[in-house]
């Protein structure tokens, strides 16, 4: 039976971009090497860090003035780099959900956190708009997808201040202004390669500003300077980003791929507005195109159960909502064909017609 994998990160890869790291794993551009025993300071591995970064700033036109950086972490370290780097006194951020509140966790350490503006009151179920961004702060944060809550901030703002983003699961779902922000992060094991490897995008003039010692590990000048390689980097995971990105681009790029994830996000919504039994749970200006979050109807609660396994017996894999708001949540990144939405709206339909 085919599986159509929704799962929310570690998620679905590119198949080619699968099949081309298990290749490199036995060996490697037939050097008789594995990709797991080369070195990082070798010629082979230089090369393949050289295209990931080149096809990073090709495929986001991203400016002059601004590096990409490969590290380890993930997401949530830089939670910590971020104010670490560039918070002196105060730092604004945009609270819209569970990785936005760890991000303020972390810089809460360094200095003082204004939240501009907060989805909390209804749970996270939309991005809040016009709010004001302090003048006096040091950067401003935004999430701009929230994965657990289906919604998705799909506007580079204006800012007065240096603008960071957590895009951890939208990055090249979508053009991006790039010469608006300062940082944009993000771990890559939803869109751009598996787990184990963090992006960051950087524009070099934000930093050395602060009056702290940093230590040599957590200071991105450190890695600008190395080129990532100021330690081993995680080898496997940025070849199946090189990889994952060369596909991207053989579709026609971020700008094509927008086009593809509006299609495929429109055909599950518009099947769940006219659903008797499900209701999308975002506010419809913020839902999210790359994580479709839905429950059932009231009268259909104890149909949950039901409706999940008789979904897994169809094939569907990852679709249960996360543990802190449950029902349902279907991830639909770059890779997910839309032949996978087309039979998770079968799916639905028929669960539908036996049940409601």
């Amino acid at each position: 039976m085919k599986k159509h994998n929704f799962n929310a990160g570690p998620s679905i890869l590119p198949r080619v971009a699968i099949e081309n790291t298990a290749q490199a794993i036995l060996d490697l551009n037939q050097t008789g090497l594995s990709i797991l025993e080369i070195s990082h300071r070798s010629k082979d591995f230089q090369a393949i860090i050289d295209e990931a970064v080149a096809l990073f700033k090709e495929l986001l036109h991203i400016p002059e003035g601004y590096h990409v950086l490969f590290l380890g972490g993930g997401a949530s370290l830089q939670f910590c780099m971020v104010p670490f780097n560039l918070l002196n006194k105060k730092a604004a951020y945009l609270e819209t959900g569970v990785w936005a509140k760890k991000a303020i966790k972390e810089a809460k350490i360094f200095g003082e956190v204004a939240i501009v503006a907060s989805s909390g009151d209804k749970n996270f179920t939309y991005v809040p708009k016009g709010f004001t961004i302090p003048t006096d702060a040091d950067y401003f944060h935004v999430t701009t997808n929230n994965t657990i809550y289906g919604t998705e901030l799909r506007e580079d703002l204006d800012s007065p201040v240096p603008l960071v983003a957590d895009m951890s699961s939208d990055i090249m779902s979508r053009p991006v202004d790039v010469s608006k922000y300062a940082i944009i992060y993000g771990g890559a094991q939803k869109n751009v390669g598996p787990a184990g490897v963090t992006f960051v995008i950087i524009r070099e003039d934000v930093l050395g500003k602060v009056e702290r010692n940093i230590p040599t590990m957590l200071d991105y000048r450190t890695h600008i300077k190395e080129g990532s390689l100021f330690n081993t980097p995680p080898v496997l995971p940025i070849y199946t980003v090189m990889q994952t990105l060369r596909w991207l681009k053989g579709l026609g790029g971020v700008n094509e791929m927008e086009k593809i994830n509006q299609q495929k996000a429109k055909l599950l919504y518009d099947y769940i507005d006219q659903s008797r039994m499900f209701v999308g749970t975002a506010e419809k200006d913020s839902r999210s195109l790359m994580n479709v979050c839905f429950v059932m109807k009231p009268q259909y609660t104890d149909k949950e159960e039901a409706f999940l396994e008789f979904a897994k017996s169809k094939g569907m894999i990852g679709i249960k909502g996360h543990r802190s708001v449950g029902g349902f949540r279907a991830s639909l990144y770059n890779a997910l064909p839309i032949e996978s939405v087309k039979a998770l709206i079968d799916c639905m339909e028929e669960f539908e017609k036996a049940n409601a």
